[in-house]
Parts: C-alpha cells; structure tokens; sequence
C-alpha cells in the first residue's frame, strides 16, 4: 500500500502522508502468534542468535512466487514490487 512514486522528471510524487495509503490493522490478515521454546546458540559463550533482517529478507520474494503461481493458468510469468492491486490488475488484463 506504501509506495514511492515518481513523475516522468524523477519528482517524489508520494513524499507524504496525504499521497498514499497508510496500513492499518483490517488491511492485514488474520494470523496467530505463539510462543517457540527458544534454545541458546551452542557456538557461542552467550548463547545469543542474530536476528538482523534475515526473517524479513524472504517475505516479499515468497509474496511474488505466490502472486506467479496464483497467474500460471494466464502465462504470466514477471511481476515486480510493490504488488499493488493495480498492478496484479493490469497484470491480469495484459493476459487476457
């Protein structure tokens, strides 16, 4: 829903709260979070893990994969991020 558009002279056209769609809470899906038993890390004296960003690094290719998978009776076969619902839209129409 957020997204950073630009005019054909490279000019922000979404540099504000007013420009975009800001997500809330109903635009996400239902989901339930529980608790892992956590075990230290065995390979050093902390037993502390990364976290980083490794988590979140796979979330928006598995999100295209899926969007490519759901569109193989159409031969579709690029799509590009953000996947807002234009842009699944259009993709749907140029196959038809």
């Amino acid at each position: 829903m957020e997204n950073c558009v630009y005019d054909d002279h490279c000019q922000l056209l979404s540099g504000s709260l007013t420009d975009y769609c800001v997500p809330r809470a109903d635009d996400l899906p239902s989901f339930s979070i529980e608790h892992v038993k956590d075990y230290p890390c065995p390979t050093n004296q902390q037993g502390t893990k990364g976290a980083g960003e490794a988590g979140a690094g796979a979330g928006s290719p598995e999100l295209i994969n899926d969007i490519l998978d759901a569109f193989t009776p159409l031969c579709v076969d690029d799509a590009d991020m953000p996947a807002t619902p234009e842009r699944i839209w259009r993709a749907i129409q140029e196959a038809i």
